[in-house]
């Protein structure tokens, strides 16, 4: 006869998947803060006219350590952490460029030398910095009724920054790029297994050919008339996520959301370019 035990966790392997779930967290709020705040820079250089200040690659990858930093402390603040962990985990974005600065301005380092070399830097500063806090008790996450207010209605935020400095300089988009959204529909649908009914499959199947027949269109048409079609499409596709919302069916309401905000605010900036042009 044989006898069991059951293995009982160490503290240790508690406090190693607390550390990495920590900074998986804190890389992916970096990786928003990039997302969220880049547009606004550019949008902001359109407006003022600083984008030759913007290529310097010195600016860039300050503006770069503060998007990140942004992002990660208030994602940081609303899981609760202490001031002190926050403001060295900002500093932790920050000093891996400062430090590589100097050389970089005595001609010793090369602009990619720069980027690469403070994300190589930031990383190591990261992890001593989550060391030097892994034992500080969790805080419970801080539920202000204006996050709150803010975070049900994430996905509109998102695609309003996402689409922000297309209002300072509005473009028409490739008529190839109508294909892309039907093209969202189908890979959720299918990654949710929403296709046990064929008629929602053939509904989002004659979607594509209706799209895909707007860009060959557009693709054969003058341009005036392509930028037109492809506006059209855009903003078509709106109502088309206006519908998918209401029903919660295919794609998650987020996601329909997003994208018809997304597809708004693009369709309204077309329209925008080809009266302004």
């Amino acid at each position: 006869m044989t006898e069991t035990t059951a293995r009982v966790p160490r503290r240790s392997d508690h406090d190693g998947r607390r550390l990495a779930r920590h900074l998986a967290e804190m890389v992916a709020a970096m990786l928003v803060g990039m997302l969220l705040l880049d547009p606004v820079w550019r949008a902001g250089a359109a407006v003022l006219g600083g984008g030759d200040v913007l290529a310097r690659a010195d600016v860039a990858a300050l503006l770069m350590a503060t998007d990140m930093a942004l992002g990660m402390a208030a994602w940081m603040w609303h899981r609760g952490h202490g001031r002190a962990a926050t403001v060295e985990m900002v500093a932790a974005m920050y000093v891996p460029f400062l430090l590589l600065l100097p050389p970089w301005w005595a001609g010793l380092l090369g602009d990619h030398g720069l980027t690469l070399g403070g994300h190589l830097l930031m990383l190591p500063a990261m992890v001593l910095v989550a060391l030097r806090h892994r034992h500080a008790p969790p805080a419970r996450p801080r539920r202000h009724p204006v996050v709150v207010a803010l975070a049900r209605r994430w996905p509109t935020g998102l695609a309003l920054l996402m689409t922000l400095d297309l209002w300072f300089a509005p473009a028409v988009l490739a008529p190839w790029t109508l294909l892309v959204l039907p093209a969202g529909y189908l890979l959720l649908g299918t990654v949710r297994r929403q296709w046990r009914d064929r008629r929602v499959l053939a509904l989002q199947l004659a979607g594509l050919a209706g799209w895909g027949g707007l860009a060959a269109a557009a693709l054969a048409g003058p341009d005036g008339v392509a930028g037109a079609l492809v506006a059209a499409g855009w903003l078509g596709h709106a109502a088309w996520d206006l519908a998918h919302h209401r029903n919660g069916r295919v794609v998650p309401r987020a996601y329909a959301e997003w994208c018809g905000v997304l597809d708004a605010a693009v369709g309204i900036t077309m329209v925008l370019a080809l009266l302004h042009g």
